[in-house]
């Protein structure tokens, strides 16, 4: 039972008030059949929607089924529009992009049924155009437009139909279908309420109410009475009336969403497109610092791993060393002692180095001379790939033996094997035994520009040294390395007696691990400087996807009136446009994640970049691709959200 009491209500219109109800009282019992009357302005209108929930009163009191509906939330009165109530409008409401069963069955998606269009037809069919079940409407007459109206406001099994000017745009042939469409439904125990203006239509309801400004000036039976079978009134429903919403409907606004968006291709495309422009570039920069610093670690890791390297003399300008001290030259002893007096040393290599020419038939190269012991190329990843390195018996005993770097390949034989040929080194006869495997540049020297000969052929048979230029000392643990470095220098200068007052410039150490973890660092701060850059693409494209869900929250006003008049909460509004935001990043996401790798692709190919695409950078930006959906789409998705029912769908 429908009881108002001294209901008002009022308008702000520019600097005029307008009072559309005046101390409105009046009870309407279930099952019956209502027409509201009265020109334009009466107050007819204002008074339905007010009945109807759409809107609220000023003053006075509604009571609908005996409970104060302005005590109700707003959650608790879209409950009761989506059970209790149907609306039939003037101008249909129906939405363009659906069939007309899906219009039907749109109520479904808010009372945790589920939207299924076959209950739609179901309805279609009691509506008599099951037929046209498939059409859209504007493949539709206005009176089959009605009559899904009509037929969406069944869906839900109301108590109460509202009909706002049901036969306004309808002919007149229409207009009797509609409203013998009506009666069936008020002789079915549905109460149900007319407005219009037409006097041939009223007479059709059991009671008419007669309006003028804002006041009820008539209340009484019409002339002629319709047949109407009491019937006993229902009891209310228990429904569900709680924020949250099940998989299936989040999976159809996700749907509801995608079909939205594809309705508005090149609107899409353009939102899509700060979010793809973003993620490539997140991906892309990522790759590229990620492969920078993968290629700079290998580099540093073919220096050896757990190594200190020992010079004579002092380092300065960033690690460049600049002259070696006159009086501490570094001795075999040296590395024997350190090698005996450390535990945490696995072992020790000396060595020596120089430059000369290399020459092999008619063709000479200049380059460097490294004499090491055999231990060298386990301790700086240098085991040749094709041939041999030398054995302790060959240093022992200053075999002419070489193993050459990959430029002293290409430089002397080309595309020849080096291997087992005769090389002359500054005029002294090798043979090649290995060839060194490719490690490219670094910041000290060309790493594959070289040959390597034993330590006492260098020293004694082609550089003529006495003493080593350095000492490669392996720790075993990674942890003992500042222990070692500090017990070196104590060695050190204990045996070359070195006095306080030069002890600073005597000795450099130089730790390679801790290289190693500085270049590592900064190749992290590139890779999260170069990732922030692109993160503010990203950016721009939310700002872009809040401004296109602005203007689509401003051009579906009506949309939204429409779904919260037939039982939308404010969590089912807020969910369908925020499926839109996240639909249009998540698609742009993955179209840049495939854009960067491309791109990654054509950097490595044309450029020679080391680039490297790893799952964490997908993975993040993909799921911040998403979060920016989320994020830039929830104030458009909020304002949509907050719309009053009546004045959405008054919205022009």
């Amino acid at each position: 039972m429908i009881e108002i009491r001294d209901i008002g209500k009022k308008y702000a219109m520019g600097g005029t008030t307008v009072h559309a109800l005046r101390g409105v009282s009046l009870t309407i019992n279930d099952g019956e059949f209502v027409a509201i009357m009265g020109p334009s302005g009466s107050g007819k209108s204002t008074l339905m929607h007010i009945l109807g929930l759409l809107d609220t009163p000023d003053t006075g009191e509604y009571l609908l089924d005996g409970r104060p509906v302005s005590r109700l939330t707003e959650d608790e009165l879209a409950v009761l529009r989506r059970d209790t109530v149907g609306f039939v409008f003037q101008q249909f409401n129906l939405l363009s992009r659906m069939s007309a069963a899906e219009n039907v069955a749109l109520p479904l998606l808010y009372s945790r049924r589920g939207m299924s269009a076959g209950k739609g037809v179901e309805f279609l069919e009691k509506v008599g155009i099951a037929d046209r079940a498939g059409h859209t409407p504007a493949e539709l007459s206005g009176g089959q437009q009605q009559r899904v109206a009509i037929a969406r406001a069944l869906v839900n099994a109301p108590k109460i139909i509202f009909a706002d000017e049901p036969t306004g745009n309808l002919d007149s042939a229409s207009e009797k279908e509609i409203m013998e469409l009506l009666r069936s439904l008020n002789r079915q125990g549905i109460t149900v309420v007319v407005v219009t203006h037409e006097e041939e239509i009223g007479r059709q309801a059991g009671r008419i109410i007669r309006m003028r400004d804002g006041i009820v000036q008539q209340d009484d039976a019409a002339a002629t009475v319709a047949d109407v079978v009491p019937v006993p009134s229902k009891e209310s429903k228990t429904t569900r009336s709680g924020s949250g919403g099940t998989l299936a409907e989040y999976f159809e606004h996700f749907r509801q969403g995608f079909r939205t968006l594809l309705a508005n291709k090149v609107r899409t495309a353009l939102s899509m497109l700060g979010i793809l422009i973003g993620v490539a570039a997140v991906v892309a920069m990522l790759a590229l610092g990620t492969g920078a610093q993968k290629a700079i670690e290998a580099q540093i890791a073919s220096l050896g791993s757990n190594l200190l390297v020992l010079r004579s003399g002092s380092m300065r300008m960033g690690g460049v060393r600049m002259e070696s001290g006159a009086s501490t030259r570094l001795t075999m002893e040296d590395a024997a002692a350190i090698g005996q007096k450390i535990k945490s040393v696995k072992e020790t290599s000396p060595a020596v180095t120089g430059r000369g020419q290399a020459g092999f038939q008619n063709k000479n190269w200049n380059t460097s001379i490294f004499g090491v012991m055999p231990s060298y190329a386990r301790m700086h990843s240098a085991v040749p790939p094709v041939g041999r390195f030398f054995t302790v018996e060959e240093n022992s005993r200053r075999q002419r033996v070489a193993v050459i770097g990959m430029r002293i390949v290409r430089e002397l034989f080309g595309d020849r094997n080096p291997i087992g040929e005769m090389i002359k080194i500054r005029k002294i006869n090798f043979m090649v035994i290995g060839i060194l495997p490719e490690k490219g540049a670094n910041s000290f020297h060309d790493q594959d520009d070289l040959v390597v000969i034993p330590l006492l052929t260098a020293m004694y048979r082609v550089l003529g040294k006495n003493y080593v230029d350095y000492i490669d000392i392996e720790i075993e643990q990674a942890e003992d390395m500042e222990a070692a470095q500090d017990s070196t220098m104590e060695i050190m200068l204990s045996r070359h007696r070195i006095p306080p007052s030069l002890q600073q410039d005597a000795f450099t150490i130089r730790n390679m691990a801790d290289i190693q973890n500085a270049v590592s660092a900064s190749g992290r701060i590139m890779s999260l400087l170069l990732a922030s850059i692109a993160a503010i693409s990203l950016l721009v494209g939310g700002i872009g996807i809040m401004n296109i869900m602005l203007v689509s929250v401003t051009e579906r006003t009506r949309e939204i009136g429409l779904r919260k008049a037939i039982g939308a909460r404010r969590a089912d509004v807020m969910a369908q446009f925020l499926s839109e935001a996240v639909v249009v990043s998540v698609f742009g996401g993955v179209t840049g994640i495939i854009l960067g790798w491309l791109i990654t692709v054509v950097m490595s190919a044309l450029a020679g970049w080391a680039t490297s695409v790893s799952l964490g950078a997908v993975t993040l930006a993909f799921v911040f691709s998403a979060l920016v959906g989320v994020v830039f789409g929830i104030y458009p998705a909020r304002k949509a959200a907050r719309l009053n029912p009546i004045v959405a769908l008054r919205y022009e």
